[in-house]
């Protein structure tokens, strides 16, 4: 090893000083609770409690909060989810404390005297027969429960609370327990699947901040916990003032409905934000009276809940859904389509009402579309006595005018303008071009 390298091996490198990284943390205060927040060397935040001087009472509030409602609450939702929230426990309620008093009958039909007890065990196993039928038969109808979702909410627990006072009636005619019991159980099925299709669209409305898993999750555990103390009410009912049949006659009418008074209730509060029939004609004859807008929130309690297909004058009294052979007749084929031939719908005008029908393809702006140029043209019919011909080209140029603001609008008030659920699925798509022979068309539905 010669001079260089001794030299170059004595000669030690400084000594590095070890490095620590000190923690972030900062302490947050708010309403006599204090935490300490904190993020570790990996970058994780902790939260750790300092000091909770608040009442026993706000912290058990701030606990229950915290178990059933979304995170984030009130923030993280959109108007009317506590309203929501509040019959919704009720509707839980009193459907668990029926669904007791019903077994109990069915049991003392059947030729058993059976404790409260045991009709709450029975309850959770008598889900099958006719049930099942009831099922298939209410899958079909999935494209209008997503067009009147809260419509179809309310019949599902009408149609719970008929099969469950056919239950809770068996024992007056226990030579038919079977035929009874059978088709209480087919109207429940009906209701199970109806109650079960409409879940989604309904969390989804008050879903602000793509929470929905939240929401889910928070509304089964509000169902959930009032499901099991209407079992107790139920089972203290049962074992006392329903003890005979005449008790159940008066307390089984009164919480039907308690019932579904909470649904409809329910139903009320629930800004739903996708266009239907109803909602659109609501939001265009709005705009052709104030020029305004409304939101979700300002048309829930506006919907008719239970006939949702009445027509609407000043939005031009427009009908969805009637199948494209029914309104066009041949000879007026290639006048109507050729009308608006850029467009993907419809007008037919007719006595007491304009048929808008929709190709396959169009969406809520095209729905919307059509709607304005019927609004439009009864105005002008009405306050200007322009023929309809005339009245409909006039519509159609200031529906384009004023078509651009008028959905931007829409979206920043949260409204859906991306489809259009007029829940029957009748639509038309053309084959071929339209020539001036209408044989040369056609339409599918």
């Amino acid at each position: 090893m010669n001079l260089l390298e001794k030299i170059k091996m004595q000669k030690k490198e400084p000594d590095k000083v070890p490095t620590h990284e000190v923690p972030v943390y900062w302490v947050e205060t708010s309403e006599s609770v204090s935490y300490r927040c904190e993020f570790d060397p990996k970058g994780q935040l902790t939260v750790k409690l300092l000091d909770d001087s608040r009442p026993v009472f706000n912290k058990m509030a701030d606990s229950f909060v915290c178990k059933f409602f979304p995170s984030g609450y009130p923030y993280s939702v959109n108007e009317g989810y506590l309203r929501y929230t509040q019959f919704r426990a009720l509707q839980h309620f009193t459907s668990a404390a029926l669904s007791v008093l019903s077994t109990q009958s069915l049991l003392f039909a059947a030729g058993l005297r059976p404790t409260p007890a045991q009709a709450t065990v029975v309850s959770w196993v008598l889900k099958d027969g006719m049930q099942h039928m009831g099922k298939l038969i209410c899958t079909n109808l999935g494209a209008r429960m997503d067009s009147e979702p809260k419509r179809w909410r309310i019949l599902a627990d009408v149609l719970y609370d008929l099969g469950t006072g056919l239950e809770v009636l068996s024992p007056l005619c226990p030579q038919l327990f079977l035929q009874v019991a059978g088709l209480g159980n087919f109207a429940k099925g009906m209701a199970v699947v109806a109650a079960r299709a409409t879940r989604l669209p309904i969390y989804s409305a008050f879903a602000k901040e793509g929470n929905l898993s939240d929401l889910f999750a928070k509304g089964e555990a509000i169902s959930t916990l009032f499901n099991v103390i209407g079992l107790g009410a139920g089972i203290q009912l049962a074992s006392t003032v329903c003890s005979s049949m005449q008790g159940k006659m008066v307390v089984g009418p009164l919480l039907s409905m308690v019932h579904v008074y909470s649904v409809i209730e329910e139903m009320r509060a629930t800004p739903v934000n996708t266009l239907n029939p109803q909602r659109t004609a609501l939001i265009v004859a709005d705009f052709l009276k104030t020029g305004k807008i409304s939101s979700p929130a300002d048309l829930r309690y506006r919907e008719d809940l239970l006939f949702p297909g009445r027509l609407i004058e000043d939005a031009g009294n427009v009908k969805v859904g009637r199948s494209f052979h029914e309104v066009i007749k041949p000879s007026k084929l290639d006048e109507l389509k050729q009308r608006f031939p850029e467009e993907k719908f419809i007008l037919s005008p007719g006595n007491k009402e304009v048929d808008l029908i929709l190709e396959h393809s169009a969406t809520g702006e095209d729905a919307l579309r059509g709607w304005l140029v019927a609004g439009y043209t009864a105005h002008i019919e009405k306050s200007f006595g322009v023929p309809s011909s005339s009245a409909l080209q006039e519509a159609y140029e200031k529906m384009n005018d004023a078509y651009g603001p008028f959905v931007s609008e829409l979206q920043a008030k949260g409204w859906h303008t991306d489809r259009f659920l007029d829940g029957t699925g009748s639509r038309f798509a053309w084959w071929s071009n339209v020539d001036s022979d209408s044989d040369n068309s056609s339409s599918r539905f």
